[in-house]
């Protein structure tokens, strides 16, 4: 693969590193960091998708711009809002 090639999958890597990250965070026991880390993420994807042109987004981009920006923006609001709302385990 040239350098070219990988370079032009820049939004899909920064989405993939976050969910490397916030995953790493679930295993080491920090699953509220962790989950409210992905719900950013998401976010995040939301918005490179509706920022990055169709032809750089990718394997960003699965359906039309529309439904791809409000999928990211349902799942990270959902993600983010379990995340704060359901108490740690072992608190009273």
């Amino acid at each position: 693969m040239r350098w070219s090639q990988i370079r032009a999958q820049w939004p899909l890597a920064l989405v993939l590193v976050g969910m490397a990250v916030s995953l790493g965070f679930v295993m080491f026991e920090r699953w509220r960091r962790g989950a409210f880390l992905l719900g950013l993420v998401a976010l995040a994807a939301a918005v490179l998708r509706g920022v990055v042109p169709d032809e750089r987004a990718r394997l960003l981009g699965v359906r039309s711009k529309g439904f791809d920006v409000a999928f990211y923006v349902v799942i990270g609001a959902v993600v983010l809002w379990l995340a704060t709302s359901i108490d740690s385990l072992g608190t009273g």
